[in-house]
Parts: C-alpha cells; structure tokens; sequence
C-alpha cells in the first residue's frame, strides 16, 4: 500500500462505516481518471467491503487496489469489459440474488458513460436488482467544468455527450457535419494515435471555439481552447501534445439575438417541406439552433392544429 493512503483507509471507515450498504446490489463505483487522490472515501469503504469487485481489467484494476492497500483475492476479481458485458452479468446477477455485493469499476472514471457498465445495469433492472451509483471523477464533466463553454449566453443551455466518433474518416466527416448542426455545448473523447484524425476532420467547424483537455488530472495536463480549424496545426507544434487521453469540448453555436427572421423562414419552409427538413434548413439559412427550432416547429403546428 502506498503509505500516504493508511489514513485515507481511516478516515473512509469512520466517515462512510455507519451508513447503509445493502445486500443484493451492485455498487458502480467512479475511480480516478489519472490522480489517486482523486478517490472518494465512500469508494475507498466500498471497495474495501464489499464480497466482490467487477472491472473492466483484472490487472489494472488490482493494481489501483494494491495503491490503496485493497488487493483481491482473483476469486474476488471478475471481469466484465466490452466484449463480455451481456455474458458475464449472468455471473453477477446469479451473485447477487445469493445477498452479495458486489461493486464495478472500469479502467478510470465514472462507469457505464463512455465505458462498459450500461449493459450490466440495464441487465440487473431487468431483473429487478439495484445499482447504486458512487459518484466521483470524469473526463467529461471535468473538461464541461473548465472550458468555459455551457452558459445561456454563449448558445443553448446544456450539453451533449458524443463520445467517440467513427475511426473511417469518411465516417468521422459525416459525423463531424451532423455535429455543425448542433448548437448546444459537445463532448468528445478520443485517443491519442487518432487526434490529429479527429483534429484534422473537426478544422471544417471553421471558428467555432474548442477546448482540448489532455491528460486531465495527470502530471503533464493541458487544457487549451482555440478556433476548430486550429487545433490540428497546434497539436503538431509539439510532439507532447498528441500524447495521452483527450476530451475536447465544441462551444455552442451562438444563438442569433433577433429570432424574427429564423421564424419566418422557419414558417415559409414548413410549408412546402416536412418539419425536420424544414428546420435542418432554416438553422443552416439564419444560423439559429436546430434544437430551438424544432421546438418551436412543434409550437407552430399545435397551433395550426387547433385552429
């Protein structure tokens, strides 16, 4: 164990033992994304507690175990990673209808959000079991956090979590160009042998602003928001750069302050065209959301129908 933790184990039991753990549950348990310390007490109880511990990688996940002085036996190890998720939930399910808990970990971060866990908690609401979540750190709300990017002013309120994009550049193209039309705040994520790829795809954003969080949380971590069509030419000013893990933010698209004009272009095309026809193409003439006028298609034809 590295000795730093010795008290962390401490304080996690005197400050989560008292609370309720119960049986037949699966924890889903937010591990670090690059900092140890970044773990929650509550996780380090949980950990430490439970009859079992489901991850992503065995070995990885024993050797975060080990920093904290929580190493397993393998029969407490049970692997449940992307290609095994449906198949090895079985395992867990028969587990905990036997009364055990059982927590999950993926490789870092929260599970179940760009990492497996979906399917093994979906697997257990089928069945009516329960999964507890114990929140803790993400790359994707940990970039939202710093890039400045999700207020009311700059476009629409919110985000969108987009994740990977195809590793096809045709593919990565198309998907680029349905993310132009998207106004509200996006998240990526994506490694680092296709960044440049990804960069390089994302130029056509033009000057939309970005903010590139590398390496968050870890030694050498980068935060930098530029122009999209930016940011392949400043990843390969410096070969340090394009290496490790990267979340990447697209700012919103500013929402035009005068909206009569998107409207009654918006009016004309709904017309003659279906409605998402229609709004895809009035957001590209005026430069307003889709989102903002795709809710405001639905007003006009709730309208029209009740005349």
């Amino acid at each position: 164990m590295t000795t730093s933790f010795a008290s962390a184990l401490t304080a996690a039991h005197d400050a989560a033992a008292s609370q309720h753990y119960p049986q037949g549950a699966l924890y889903v348990v937010a591990t670090p994304i690059g900092n140890l310390a970044d773990i929650s007490l509550r996780a380090l109880h949980v950990l430490k507690t439970v009859d079992c511990i489901a991850c992503e990688d065995t070995r990885h996940t024993q050797g975060m175990l080990r920093s904290y002085g929580l190493e397993r036996p393998g029969n407490q190890m049970l692997a449940v990673h992307q290609h095994n998720e449906a198949e090895a939930a079985q395992q867990v399910i028969e587990r905990l209808q036997q009364g055990q808990r059982i927590a999950y970990v993926s490789d870092a971060g929260t599970p179940g959000v760009s990492d497996p866990g979906a399917r093994l908690c979906a697997a257990l609401q089928a069945v009516g079991l329960r999964s507890i979540p114990l929140p803790g750190a993400s790359s994707v709300t940990s970039a939202i956090s710093v890039a400045g990017a999700v207020t009311p002013a700059q476009g629409e309120s919110g985000f969108v979590f987009a994740g990977f994009l195809p590793t096809k550049n045709a593919e990565r193209l198309s998907a680029v160009q349905k993310l132009a039309g998207e106004s509200r705040c996006t998240v990526l994520l994506e490694a680092p042998h296709r960044i440049i790829d990804m960069a390089q795809a994302l130029a056509t954003l033009g000057a939309r602003p970005v903010t590139l969080a590398r390496e968050i949380t870890k030694q050498f971590e980068d935060i930098a928001t530029m122009p999209a069509s930016e940011l392949a030419a400043w990843l390969q000013a410096s070969p340090q750069r394009v290496k490790g893990e990267f979340a990447i933010v697209l700012h919103p698209v500013a929402v035009p302050q005068e909206s009569g004009e998107a409207e009654r272009v918006l009016k004309l095309l709904l017309v003659e065209l279906p409605t998402k026809t229609a709004v895809k193409l009035a957001a590209e003439i005026t430069g307003t959301g889709r989102n903002t006028l795709y809710e405001r298609a639905l007003e006009l034809k709730r309208e029209a129908d009740s005349n």
